[in-house]
């Protein structure tokens, strides 16, 4: 498996800092992709390159050189995490570019793309061994080090709690309730709100729960489809020890309700809270009632250890 945090961080020189590994953005030069590549580039991340089709030779704030393509930027860069900012109808053909020119790790922000697309992109990057966080996603962040999305900085600090999130408000939220409880994130993972992702729940899990000093590690799901269900399964199947706990959105909703987000649908008890909470019960993984109280069940899990 593709490891996500020396994808992030590098490895270590010699004095023990991790290098600011580079970052191409795709879709640079629109609103949204401007305003957050400003906002990515104030916090530290290290962006390399913009692609742009039909600008390149252009520069973004007279800094970071546009490039036609994907590739001419990877040549040119040796980037391997790319961040899409392009409307849902371009999210095909842009992924495909990044994917085919070497990236490694693709951050999917754009909302309402196709599910076949989605689908198609996941199966390219299996055959390349790339990560696709989203689509429709906040981003994945290593506070203090990295910001690749349009999560706000302040929620955050580093620490070693792991935050995988399906809502992207509530990963805020929670982050923030975290951090002032003395809670500090090492990794921050929005998965997406879609019926498809790059990256599922039980995939993240994968990918960080062999983190060096890792404290404990937050799931923040949703009511729709089984994907706390299938991780709850994983983490009984591999009798995971790390303090785990939870908190479901949308448990109070209707029956056969369908929510913000095109993943969360509920059909019967397929999908419920109900279906949600008795997994992870059966996972000894508390849910929070409020996210307010997350903090607490973690700190409370920890100290049985």
């Amino acid at each position: 498996m593709t490891d996500i945090f020396e994808l992030l961080k590098g490895k270590q020189n010699s004095k023990g800092d991790f290098q600011k590994q580079p970052v191409i953005v795709q879709g640079i030069t629109g609103k949204y992709g401007t305003r957050h590549t400003k906002l990515m580039i104030e916090y530290g991340t290290n962006v390399v390159a913009g692609v742009t089709p039909g600008k390149g030779g252009q520069k973004f704030e007279d800094t970071v050189p546009i490039y036609e393509t994907v590739k001419e930027a990877v040549d040119k860069t040796g980037a391997k995490i790319s961040i899409m900012f392009v409307p849902a109808k371009f999210f095909l053909g842009a992924a495909k570019d990044a994917l085919e020119a070497g990236i490694k790790l693709l951050v999917a922000i754009p909302e309402h793309v196709p599910v076949q697309d989605t689908m198609k992109i996941v199966e390219i990057a299996k055959q390349k061994g790339a990560i696709v966080i989203g689509p429709n996603t906040p981003g994945v962040m290593i506070p203090g080090l990295i910001k690749i999305g349009i999560m706000p900085a302040s929620p955050f600090k580093f620490g070693n709690t792991v935050v995988l999130s399906k809502s992207g408000t509530l990963l805020y939220e929670i982050s923030n309730n975290l951090s002032n409880s003395g809670f500090g994130q090492c990794i921050t993972i929005g998965i997406g709100g879609d019926p498809i992702n790059g990256t599922r729940l039980v995939d993240a899990f994968d990918m960080v729960k062999d983190y060096p000093n890792l404290d404990g590690i937050v799931v923040v799901g949703e009511i729709g489809g089984d994907a706390e269900e299938v991780l709850a399964q994983k983490i009984i199947d591999e009798n995971f020890e790390k303090p785990v706990v939870a908190y479901i959105a949308g448990r109070k909703a209707p029956k056969e309700k369908r929510m913000g987000h095109a993943g969360a649908i509920v059909m019967g008890n397929y999908g419920s809270a109900e279906s949600k909470i008795t997994m992870f019960s059966k996972a000894n993984i508390p849910v929070a009632k409020k996210p307010v109280e997350v903090p607490i069940l973690l700190a409370g899990k920890m100290k049985k250890k």
